[in-house]
C-alpha cells in the first residue's frame, strides 16, 4: 500500500510534457475545489481564490494587499524594502502559474482577474521600487501579462456577450499597448510589436469568423477623426440603444477564437 506521503497516485497516468501546460481541476479530501498543474517531477496545487498558496500575509487577502495598507500606513516616503521585493516577487510568480492554468484551461474570467491582479501590483511596485533597476525587471514582463489580461477578457466577452464586445476589449487592450509604448518612449516599435500583431490578428479572426463589420465603437472613431459630429451623435444615440437590449452570446464561441 503507498505511503500517504507520496504522490504516486497523484502522478499516475499524467506525464509531463514538456512545453506544455497540463493543469486540472480536482476536488480535495475536504471537499474544496484546487487547481492542478503538472511539472518535472511532480505538481503544483494552488487555491482557486486569492493566493494560490492559501497564506494569508500579515492577516491580509493577499501580499499586494498588505503592502497597499503599508503604503497607506507610511505616507508617500514609503518604498520596498529587499524582503518585501522578494516576497512581491513569490507573489508575482504564484498569479503567472495559476493564470497560464485558467488560460489552458479555458477559464477565461478567472485567467482575467489574475492577470488585473498582477497589472495593478505591478503599478504598485513601479511607484514604490527601491531603484530603477527592480523596477525594469518588472516591468519587462508587463507587455506579457497585459496580453494575456486582454487575450482572456476578449475570449470572456465572446462567450458571454458576443464577438462586437471581444473586438471592443481587443481595441481597448491595443490602446493600452500604444499608452505603454508611448510611456517608454517607443511609439516607433508599436506597430511591429510581435504581441500587438498577435492582437490585431485575434481581432480580424473573430470580425472574420463572426462576419463582423466595424463595430459602433469603431464607427464613432471613424466619424469623429473625421469631424462628421451628426454622424457620431446618431451613432451615439444607436450605442445607447444597443447597450440598453442585452446581446445573446453565440455558443461554445471561445473555442473556436
Amino acid at each position: 500500500m503507498p505511503s500517504p506521503r507520496d504522490i504516486d497516485t497523484v502522478l499516475k497516468g499524467w506525464d509531463f510534457k514538456p512545453g506544455e501546460v497540463s493543469a486540472r481541476l480536482f476536488k480535495a479530501r475536504n471537499g474544496r475545489e484546487v487547481l492542478q498543474m503538472r511539472v518535472d517531477m511532480g505538481v503544483l496545487q494552488m487555491e482557486t481564490d486569492l493566493r494560490p498558496d492559501g497564506t494569508r500575509p500579515h492577516g491580509a487577502e493577499t501580499y499586494y494587499d498588505y503592502l497597499v495598507s503599508e503604503a497607506i500606513r507610511e505616507g508617500g516616503a514609503f518604498r520596498l524594502s529587499g524582503e518585501q521585493c522578494a516576497e512581491a516577487d513569490r507573489e508575482f510568480v504564484q498569479y503567472y502559474h495559476r493564470r497560464i492554468c485558467w488560460l489552458a484551461l479555458r477559464e477565461y474570467g478567472r485567467a482575467a482577474r489574475d492577470a488585473d491582479h498582477s497589472l495593478a501590483f505591478m503599478d504598485f511596485v513601479r511607484e514604490h521600487s527601491p531603484d530603477d533597476e527592480w523596477t525594469l525587471s518588472h516591468e519587462q514582463y508587463r507587455p506579457f501579462v497585459l496580453f494575456h489580461r486582454v487575450q482572456a477578457a476578449a475570449l470572456a466577452l465572446l462567450e458571454e456577450q458576443g464577438p462586437e464586445a471581444a473586438i471592443e476589449e481587443i481595441n481597448g487592450g491595443l490602446e493600452r499597448f500604444r499608452q505603454l509604448f508611448e510611456r517608454y518612449e517607443a511609439t516607433e516599435q508599436f506597430s511591429e510589436d510581435e504581441l500587438v500583431k498577435r492582437l490585431e490578428e485575434m481581432r480580424e479572426s473573430v470580425r472574420k469568423r463572426y462576419d463582423v463589420g466595424r463595430t459602433l465603437e469603431e464607427q464613432l472613431a471613424d466619424a469623429v477623426h473625421a469631424e462628421n459630429y451628426e454622424l457620431a451623435a446618431k451613432i451615439r444615440d444607436r450605442m445607447r440603444k444597443t447597450r440598453a437590449t442585452p446581446a445573446a452570446a453565440p455558443g461554445d464561441a471561445a473555442g473556436q477564437a
